[in-house]
């Protein structure tokens, strides 16, 4: 029998109780002289321990999750001549086939592999260690997902020096937004949009006649679009040298994914991961979802036909994004929410005018509703409701279901890495988008409400920024945002950011609230599109700007305003001494800062004291 030594933690600088992240080796392994045994990853840097020669593994003193100093002992490991080590990348154990040098008797069996604390978090892991298999591709950083969040992280890891690996399971980069989600739904709304302008000139003498839908040009113009932006991003890839794999995958250990591709299976091994692989529609149970007439909003968007008769179940940004798109191309919709107010979340006034509107354009909507069951049948699909104010049966020609979104981190495989992932399928992260594994991020949809691309985005290059500036501490940056915006692109567009006004209620806040019509604003009145306003809420102590809700055309473009003000602590005297362009609905978000000064002269109102 060789000798026997003690493979120690190296000086490792000021640190102690640094966790164990992954276990790269087992009992019975044969090591190499400085291959690594474990790996440690403090706040600063992660590093590995390596085995003082070449030798057969003979204990291991530490599991996943344990804490070190330097001088910890990590393993014995019994010297052999490295010269009599079997050839080959990685450790091999003594029992797969190679009779371990200088031992006689039989192979020296290895412990299963067993579950362990999983660092910060405490989740078991499946697995403890690398696979021991040659990967096919190694990198510095792979993200797991290319949707807006995802590509962002990767281009900026790549302009920050990182060899950068991007997966994506569609055969184009954009995820879900731009392939089948936020793009293809917002060209879709611009062709409804124009539709409902083409109609509105009629009212000051412009009669463009009835609109004649070509299908097939129209899903092709939405095409177009996705397809510009797509192709557009693939060469910012080739440009950053980003390789971008094509699959899905999924973790095999806390460095390593198994990546199914067209090609067949690969095995990816890397040293940092952000998991940016978003979400998926939620399919509710009870539906005849085998029938290809009920639809989630993929589906919807892939405008298959134009039914004569739409039910969207459903009452949020989607479901009424949608009834927007199918009832300008001719549908006769019909909303059922299960809540007692359209889009849930946004202050009711600010909803109010969208219903308004869509009431007069023929769009049914039944609140405080829920669609007990749907039938198939050759006729259509026959829905049955429930509720107080349910109306009768109704036979529809398509069935929407936009009840929200699910988060895909349970779909892969985290635990075998030890991420933490909740029974609904939400990763956990801190300040720096860091899971409970230190050099695990997770950003985007599967890390928390809302679900947004802009959140998504900003995510993905704090999360890239942290993984690159890793042991440089004066340069690690954390989540600073303050407010996300909303936007419902509906006609009206609906959007607010910060604080509601219900929300300051129900939480007793001490806010005012600044109000200015769009029926007053020159710019409306000449677009014939007053039915809007925007309101600004004010925190009453100091002035400053805390929240913030337009509803109106362009409510979208509008709000990043009110955003950057709450950003920069604004008060309502910063706002409104802001010179806006006239004649513009931008000047409305300075009119409402002088409303709640009591400063403003395009309107009538009451002096308030002291103002």
């Amino acid at each position: 029998m060789g000798q026997l030594h003690e493979a120690k933690v190296p000086d490792i600088g000021n640190h102690t109780g640094v966790p164990v992240i992954e276990v790269l080796v087992k009992v019975g392994d044969v090591v190499k002289a400085d291959q690594g045994l474990v790996t440690l990853e403090s706040d600063k840097a992660t590093m590995e321990v390596p085995a003082p020669m070449a030798g057969i593994v003979k204990d291991l003193k530490v599991k996943l999750g344990d804490k070190l100093s330097e001088g910890s002992v990590v393993a014995v490991i019994e010297a052999v001549d490295a010269s009599l080590l079997p050839s080959g990348e990685g450790a091999r154990r003594a029992d797969e086939g190679q009779t371990p040098p200088n031992v006689a008797g039989t192979p020296v069996p290895g412990p299963s592999p067993q579950p362990s604390p999983a660092g910060r978090g405490g989740q078991q892991p499946v697995s403890v260690s690398s696979t021991g298999r040659t990967p096919d591709l190694e990198c510095r950083l792979v993200v797991l997902g290319a949707g807006p969040g995802g590509y962002t992280a990767a281009f900026r890891a790549a302009d920050l020096g990182l060899d950068t690996v991007l997966i994506e399971r569609y055969p184009t980069l954009g995820g879900v937004c731009l392939n089948v989600g936020c793009i293809p739904s917002k060209a879709l709304l611009h062709a409804a949009a124009v539709i409902d302008e083409a109609a509105h000139a009629t009212a000051y003498g412009i009669d463009f006649g009835a609109p004649k839908i070509a299908l097939d040009t129209l899903r092709a113009y939405k095409d177009k679009v996705v397809g510009q932006l797509t192709k557009g991003l693939a060469g910012m890839a080739k440009q950053r040298k980003v390789r971008v794999v094509n699959g899905t995958a999924k973790f095999v250990s806390p460095h390593e994914l198994e990546i199914a591709t067209p090609e067949g299976s690969k095995l990816l091994r890397f040293e940092q991961c952000i998991i940016a692989a978003g979400s998926q529609a939620l399919k509710l149970p009870g539906f005849p979802w085998e029938d290809a007439r009920v639809m989630d909003s993929t589906d919807a968007l892939a405008l298959a036909d134009i039914p004569k008769k739409l039910l969207v179940v459903g009452g949020g940004i989607i479901g009424l994004e949608m009834a927007t798109v199918y009832r300008a191309l001719g549908s006769e919709v019909t909303v059922v929410e299960l809540l007692d107010q359209l889009m849930p979340g946004a202050d009711i006034d600010l909803v109010k005018p969208l219903a308004e509107r869509l009431q007069k354009q023929g769009v049914a909507v039944h609140l405080q509703v829920k669609v007990a069951k749907v039938e198939a049948g050759k006729a259509g699909l026959t829905a049955t409701f429930a509720g107080d104010k349910a109306p009768a049966p109704m036979v529809f020609d398509r069935v929407l279901v936009a009840v929200g979104r699910s988060p895909n981190g349970g779909k892969l495989d985290a635990g075998t890495a030890g991420v933490n992932v909740t029974d609904r399928g939400f990763i956990p992260v801190d300040r720096q988008m860091r899971t409970n594994v230190p050099h695990i991020f997770a950003i985007g949809d599967l890390v928390g409400n809302p679900m947004l691309a802009h959140k998504a985005t900003h995510e993905g290059k704090l999360a890239a920024e942290v993984a690159a500036f890793e042991g440089a501490p004066d340069r690690s940056p954390e989540w600073t945002a303050r407010v996300i915006p909303s936007v419902a692109y509906t006609d009206p567009e609906v959007a607010w950011v910060g604080v509601t006004e219900s929300e300051a209620k129900a939480k007793g806040l001490k806010v005012g609230v600044g109000k200015f019509p769009w029926a007053a604003s020159g710019r409306a009145i000449g677009i014939a599109r007053t039915e809007g306003f925007t309101k600004l809420i004010f925190e009453e102590d100091s002035h400053r700007l805390i929240g913030a809700g337009i509803v109106g055309v362009h409510a979208g473009d509008l709000i990043s305003e009110a955003a950057l003000a709450i950003e920069m602590g604004c008060e309502a005297g910063d706002i409104g001494h802001t010179i806006h362009p006239h004649p513009t609905l931008g000047e409305s978000v300075g009119m409402a800062a002088e409303v709640y000064e009591g400063t403003i002269t395009d309107l009538y109102l009451p002096k308030k004291s002291g103002k």
